[in-house]
């Protein structure tokens, strides 16, 4: 029967191919991006689920987003029954990130998909499109063999990944959580490597922040009778950029690399000219921290810098002490406990590798953030798998077509297999 079925997803390459195509025609940036959001995809990948697949049921479980096209954020949900209510859940993301410079794409633009050497470049071909078709083309064929799973196989292809999940794996988390059961089992297909060796059992926490660091404005050649914003700021993020790595300095061999990365990012200073002394400088990091530490330990660390810094550089001016310090927290969030790398469904990911593509499998965790963790902090034990090239959010972002029918090799596996 196994055989059948991979032999059958060989034959539907070229159907699968050509939904790729039509999929990655259709922008789907985020409202947060400047986009419309997700609606116009969503609605075609409907329109191919009805007319090309046999799913028992396709569920739309849509957020309100005002800023969006028809201010929705499309979630949606394939069903195929099994013997089992327990379920196998594929769960993908729509959305893509914006296309960046549009002159380092040299290729072909962004949602133009064109093929070259067994490779389709687009804007979200490998991140998340390959995926999506790899579990759909999987699914069709068990439907076009007739075969009636062990287990329901749930597809699911979620909104607002790229953004923070408000509108997509949150909303469904926290609106509509009797969907997903303990029993279940979860695989995201959103990172991996380029053999599909590597199979993620956990990620790092996130922490980005903000430092708004006010001064007092003056002439370059006075620099005495202001506060020079940039200044402080500079010193503040070198400060904080050392104490972090050294306060929280333990490894995590789960992890590559194993430690805790604190790194600015972004700075933004009010100066528009070179003989201006700065009165407004800011700063963002962005921190990704192995699951040893907390945030809120962290965040302690920053406030204590901050406060010495301040006590340090301060200047009465005006009867105004400066400099004043704001910290603005832009996204934090706790990396929950790992997945168990006994989980079956892990095992069961590493036995098709070896036998599929003679290779043997390794679990580990990321600096990144998926689905996955949300699940996870429900205490849902999601895995993480794919193959790809690591080109996501890169300009001639591209999929390898063997990747995408592999994959979907992989998964019509573990769907006749999981019981």
């Amino acid at each position: 029967m196994e055989k059948s079925v991979l032999e059958e997803v060989e034959k539907i390459k070229d159907e699968a191919i050509r939904s790729f195509l039509e999929l990655l025609k259709i922008p789907a940036i985020s409202p947060d991006f400047g986009g419309e959001g997700e609606i116009d995809k969503a609605n075609k990948l409907i329109e191919i689920l009805n007319n090309s697949f046999n799913f028992d049921k396709i569920e739309k479980f849509y957020s309100v987003d005002d800023r969006a096209k028809d201010k929705v954020r499309p979630n949606i949900i394939a069903t195929y029954k099994g013997e089992d209510n327990r379920a196998l859940w594929i769960i993908t993301h729509i959305d893509v990130v914006p296309p960046g410079n549009m002159l380092d794409w040299t290729i072909t633009k962004p949602f133009e998909p064109k093929i070259i050497d067994n490779k389709i470049y687009a804007r979200g071909s490998e991140d998340n499109g390959q995926s999506i078709i790899s579990s759909l083309y999987a699914a069709k064929a068990l439907m076009n063999k007739k075969i009636n799973p062990e287990l329901t196989i749930k597809l699911a292809f979620v909104s607002d990944e790229e953004a923070g999940s408000k509108y997509g794996m949150k909303y469904l988390l926290e609106n509509h959580n009797y969907l997903f059961n303990k029993n279940d089992y979860y695989l995201i297909p959103d990172a991996g490597n380029k053999d599909g060796t590597f199979i993620e059992i956990a990620e790092k926490s996130i922490l980005q922040f903000k430092l708004i660091v006010k001064g007092k404005q003056v002439h370059a050649s006075t620099p005495d009778l202001g506060l020079n914003a940039h200044r402080v700021s500079l010193e503040l993020a070198k400060k904080i950029y050392d104490n972090l790595h050294k306060k929280f300095n333990s490894k995590n061999n789960l992890f590559d690399p194993p430690e805790s990365t604190f790194e600015p990012t972004m700075v933004k200073g009010s100066s528009s000219s070179p003989n201006i002394i700065p009165g407004l400088h800011e700063v963002t990091f962005d921190c990704r921290v192995i699951p040893d530490y907390k945030l809120d330990d962290v965040l302690k660390e920053i406030n204590r810098v901050i406060v010495k810094l301040k006590e340090k550089n301060k200047k009465i001016i005006e009867n105004k002490e400066f400099p004043e310090i704001d910290l603005e927290i832009i996204d934090k969030n706790d990396s929950p406990k790992p997945t168990n790398p006994e989980n079956k469904l892990v095992m069961e990911i590493k036995k098709t590798i070896k036998e599929l593509r003679k290779r043997e499998a390794v679990v580990g965790g990321i600096g990144g953030i998926t689905f996955a963790t949300f699940l996870r902090a429900y205490n849902y034990e999601a895995v993480v798998w794919s193959t790809n090239d690591d080109v996501a959010h890169q300009p001639n972002e591209y999929s390898i077509i063997e990747n995408l029918i592999n994959d979907s090799k992989v998964f019509a596996t573990l769907m006749l297999r999981l019981r």
